[in-house]
């Protein structure tokens, strides 16, 4: 008999928890206790081990729901305006079934900023940077068949070497000395536990991860997959053997038990459907479902998990994007994972509205500003055919450094590790409003593109850019040149008249100076919902909707001269921002108010989107895109 040694394999992926044969999912969302760490000393928690005990032993806890930001939970701004540490803890169960031939994961979709994870008193989790997933193996620490306790510090402190960064300071108040947050970009540092936390479990020997990539010969889809596993692996010559399925949208095979056991291979799709954007084709996001079966037969192992693909392909040269080799023009928005009560928890209500408003508007995407959204929220858009511009968390960057660009690429390579199959996913953007003037810009772009193409050379490369084209340095390095500029508001605030000649101008020196596709990431004006001012004045709807069509003529003359690619308004819906005498209870550029109701600008974009839809995808418009006027 051979020796038999135990090694652990590669514990790289992050994949969604799935049900299947092999695999069972549990949710630990629903009310877990909370409090906030104690002034002046925020490491009481840490020192006094209250990791060791139910969080009610060591004082006052509140319920706070999980998943969600916990700063409106409430009505003391002291929790809603909280800098440093916050625990949370619950109680839950592992079946006994579960300790047979099982391993049990942990398994966080978010935590802002950073988090520590206690189960039953052992650290078994640290992570830095909100927006992303993050687990670990806790099989050797939980209890099977009893009661088990989770405990989570969460940290929100933002500093500058933090992705996004911050500085801290310190105030005098009437009750003493107390730290404060500040931040220079435009949007509330909500915090907690903002998606969804889960368990699930694993064979022994499991599938680690899956990557995909689809390409098309003719009428043939090709799938392209390669398959990791992790586990216990005993050192015998055989390693596990890997079948691949694949199935229709409606769940009929066309391909089955291919791949000959190896861990990667091709599929080729014959006739196949293809993956096309929102009003491109009359079924767009079009999935298949790949499932993946690995086997260990020499150990009775199998398991099996289905990842949805989406065959396209993605082109793109110096003056145009193609998708499936059609070029595309991107319609849509700026966003915020952001809503009353639950600031930027996941909440599936909203995430269907939204994608309801998103198409009754008639846009065909929008960008992640300026984080990853929820796993979910991307579900949605590959079922759909969104186009994603994925932003990584990078926001106004500035003071670089050795330490900041280690964490900024870290925080690419958990985005493309978590979104790299997404058909949706079009575009990675490496950066909100960086200071790209600045000298050190140059060298400190260029890593991050080098590190992006090194794990991703299918996508373009782009980035919100708010410096002029005359004193960027980075816009060398990208594929595609996306600008932000408020012309009539930030700048000539109320002169409409100024709007369409300085968007025709700068579109164009971007052009000129790196001869690379360009579009507008951002633009528009605020808009305080039921103020009516004519003829039109800054903050009424009416100036919003003037100040939109303005820049309509101006795209309209840009989209003629071939190299630009694409319009998104800033903001969908407005969002709630830190306190400032210039923002009243927040930022108001949505055209939908932060409830989700139309402003007149929304009526507007959506006779322009539509209209464009028609033209350039010969979409089919909805009868109700104009009101009844006359039959004359």
């Amino acid at each position: 008999m051979a020796h038999e040694t135990v090694s652990r394999a590669n514990n790289g992926g992050i994949l969604y928890p799935q049900e299947s044969e092999s695999r069972d999912v549990r949710s630990l969302d629903g009310l877990w206790n909370f409090r906030l760490s104690p002034e002046p000393d925020p490491l009481t928690g840490f020192r006094e081990r209250w990791f060791q005990k139910d969080l009610s032993q060591t004082g006052e806890t509140i319920p706070m729901p999980v998943p969600a930001s916990y700063n409106d939970i409430t009505e003391d701004k002291t929790i809603r305006d909280h800098v440093g540490l916050v625990w949370y803890d619950r109680t839950f169960y592992v079946p006994e079934a579960w300790r047979q031939s099982s391993l049990v994961w942990l398994r966080f979709g978010s935590v802002h900023y950073a988090a520590q994870v206690w189960v039953n008193g052992h650290l078994v989790l640290s992570h830095e940077i909100g927006h992303l997933p993050f687990q670990a193996d806790i099989t050797s620490v939980v209890k099977f068949g009893a009661k088990n306790r989770i405990t989570v510090a969460v940290d929100n402190i933002l500093h500058q070497t933090t992705v996004p960064q911050g500085h801290v300071s310190e105030v005098n108040t009437d009750n003493g000395t107390r730290i404060i947050q500040t931040y220079t970009f435009d949007f509330f540092n909500y915090a907690g536990i903002h998606r969804s936390v889960h368990l699930y479990t694993t064979p022994s020997i499991y599938i680690d991860d899956i990557s995909v990539h689809t390409g098309i010969r003719g009428d043939t889809g090709i799938i392209m997959y390669n398959v990791t596993y992790g586990g216990l692996l005993r050192a015998t010559s055989q390693g596990p053997a890997c079948y691949v399925d694949l199935l229709d949208r409606d769940g009929n095979y066309i391909i089955r038990d291919a791949g000959s056991g190896q861990l990667q291979g091709e599929l080729e799709v014959p006739v196949a459907r293809l993956w096309w954007p929102y009003l491109m084709d009359p079924e767009p996001g079009y999935m298949y479902t790949l499932q993946v079966r690995l086997s260990a037969q020499q150990w009775g192992i199998e398991d099996i998990y289905r990842v949805p693909v989406g065959i396209r392909t993605v082109e793109w040269n110096n003056t145009s994007i193609l998708i499936n080799g059609r070029p595309i023009y991107l319609r849509g928005f700026g966003r915020h994972e952001d809503s009353d009560l639950r600031g930027k928890g996941l909440d599936y209500a909203l995430i269907v509205k939204d994608n309801n408003l998103i198409k009754w508007v008639g846009a065909n995407s929008y960008r992640t500003s300026h984080y990853p959204y929820a796993e979910e929220i991307m579900d949605f858009a590959d079922r759909e055919g969104i186009i994603i511009i994925d932003e990584c968390p990078s926001v106004d960057t500035e003071n670089y450094s050795p330490a900041l660009l280690e964490k900024h690429k870290d925080s690419l390579t958990q985005l493309i590790r978590r979104d790299k199959n997404r058909p949706s996913v079009i575009f990675w953007s490496i950066a909100n409003e960086a200071r790209t003037q600045l000298p050190v810009a140059d060298s400190y772009f260029r890593a991050v593109v080098e590190h992006v193409r090194y794990l991703d050379s299918t996508r373009p490369i782009t980035m919100a850019i708010a410096r002029g084209s005359s004193e960027d340095r980075t816009g060398q390095y990208l594929d595609v040149i996306g600008f932000n500029r408020y012309n009539g508001w930030y700048s000539n605030t109320g002169r409409t008249d100024t709007i369409y000649n300085n968007v025709i101008a700068e579109a164009t020196s971007w052009h000129h100076k790196y001869n690379k596709p360009v579009m507008m990431m951002e633009y528009g004006a605020d808009t305080l919902t039921g103020l009516h001012m004519f003829p039109e004045y800054v903050w009424s709807e009416e100036y919003q909707v003037e100040v939109m069509s303005k820049h309509f003529e101006a795209f309209d003359r840009l989209r003629a001269q071939g190299f630009f690619v694409g319009e998104m308004i800033w903001n969908f819906a407005d969002f709630k921002t830190a306190q400032t005498i210039t923002r009243v209870g927040g930022n108001k550029k949505g055209i939908f108010t932060r409830n989700r109701q139309p402003k007149s600008s929304a009526h507007h974009i959506r006779r322009r989107y539509w209209a464009l839809a028609g033209e350039l995808d010969k979409a089919v418009l909805p009868k109700n895109l104009n009101h009844y006027v006359s039959k004359s």
